[in-house]
C-alpha cells in the first residue's frame, strides 16, 4: 500500500490559468534555426538562448542563384511538393534556392510570444508587428533594397490575384521574400512600414500561408532559365498569351472509341498551329470569359 505522502494531490482548481497560444507555445523550443533548403547554401546553426539580434547567422550563397525566403511558423512544412519533380531537381542542381526563417525564436517572453488579441476585440490572434518585423530585417540581410529587384509577399485571401504574369515578374527578380500568415493575420502597420506587396492565389481561406507560398514559388521557379526540360512548353501553356491552352492528346491514335483530331496527324505544322489558336480561343471563349473579354481589349 502507498504512503499517502508519495500520492500526489489532486491540480486545484483555478491554480494555473494558460491562454490558448501559451498552451500551445509552451512546448514549444526556445530555439529553431533558420533552415536552408538546397545543395549549395549553408547556414550557421544557433545554439543556446538568443535574441533576435543573434539571428543573424552567417549564409553563404552562390551569386546569381534566385532564392525565395519564407517567414513562417511551420519550417518543416518546406520543401515539401517543392523538393519533388523538376522544382527539386533544379533545387538539387543549384538552379534556385529555398530558405526558411522560423518566425518563432523572434517571439517575445518565456513562451515566444509572436501573437496577440485583436485590437478593438474579436475572435482569433494577430501576429505582432514587432516580431514579424524582426524576422523581416533578418530576411533582408543580403538582399537588395528594392522591390522590383526582390518582392516581398503576404499570402492574404484580400491579396491581389496571383497570375503568370506575377510569376513572371518574380522570375525576373533575383529573389522573394514570403511571410506566411497564421492566425486571423497580421498586424497592418509592419505591412505599410515594410512595404509588404499582399498575394492571393484564389477567393477562399487557408490556415496559414504555406500552402500558397509554394504555388507562388512552383508557378515562378518553372519559369526559370534551365529549370524547365523544354523552354517552349511554358510559352504554349494555358494564361501565357492570355488563353487557355488548347487540349492535349497521344497515343493510342483511338481510346475507346474516341480518335485522336485527324489535323494533328496530318504533319502540316501550319494547320496544326491554326487547329491549337482556335481551340484556345473558344475553350476561353466558354471557360473564362473574363480572359476572352481581356484577350479580345
Amino acid at each position: 500500500m502507498s504512503d499517502p505522502e508519495d500520492i500526489p494531490p489532486p491540480p486545484r482548481k483555478g491554480a494555473l490559468k494558460l491562454t490558448t497560444a501559451e498552451l500551445v507555445e509552451a512546448e514549444t523550443p526556445e530555439v529553431a534555426p533558420a533552415r536552408s533548403h538546397g545543395r549549395r547554401a549553408v547556414v550557421t546553426a544557433l545554439s543556446g538562448k538568443v535574441t533576435p539580434r543573434d539571428l543573424m547567422a552567417e549564409v553563404e550563397t552562390v551569386a546569381g542563384v534566385w532564392t525565395a525566403k519564407i517567414v513562417t511558423l511551420f519550417p518543416e512544412a518546406f520543401p515539401g511538393v517543392l523538393g519533388l519533380s523538376l522544382t527539386g531537381k533544379a533545387q538539387d542542381a543549384g538552379l534556385w534556392r529555398l530558405e526558411t526563417i522560423d518566425l518563432r525564436p523572434f517571439g517575445l517572453g518565456k513562451h515566444r510570444n509572436v501573437d496577440d488579441t485583436p485590437a478593438g476585440g474579436g475572435a482569433g490572434m494577430v501576429l505582432r508587428a514587432d516580431v514579424v518585423a524582426a524576422a523581416l530585417d533578418h530576411a533582408a540581410t543580403g538582399t537588395p533594397a528594392s522591390r522590383a529587384d526582390w518582392p516581398v509577399l503576404y499570402m492574404s485571401p484580400r491579396g491581389k490575384p496571383f497570375t503568370q504574369g506575377h510569376a513572371r515578374r518574380l522570375a525576373a527578380a533575383q529573389g522573394v521574400t514570403i511571410l506566411c500568415g497564421r492566425f486571423e493575420g497580421v498586424d497592418e502597420r509592419v505591412l505599410e512600414a515594410y512595404g509588404v506587396e499582399e498575394v492571393s492565389i484564389g477567393d477562399f481561406v487557408l490556415t496559414g500561408g504555406e500552402i500558397a507560398a509554394q504555388v507562388v514559388i512552383d508557378a515562378t521557379v518553372r519559369l526559370r532559365e534551365g529549370v524547365l526540360g523544354n523552354a517552349e512548353s511554358a510559352s504554349e501553356e494555358s494564361h501565357s498569351n492570355g488563353l487557355l491552352e488548347h487540349p492535349q492528346y497521344t497515343r493510342p491514335a483511338d481510346w475507346q472509341g474516341r480518335a485522336i483530331p485527324e489535323v494533328l496527324m496530318s504533319g502540316n505544322h501550319k494547320k496544326i498551329a491554326e487547329w491549337r489558336r482556335a481551340q484556345s480561343e473558344a475553350l476561353t471563349r466558354e471557360r473564362r470569359p473574363d480572359l476572352w473579354e481581356k484577350f479580345g481589349k
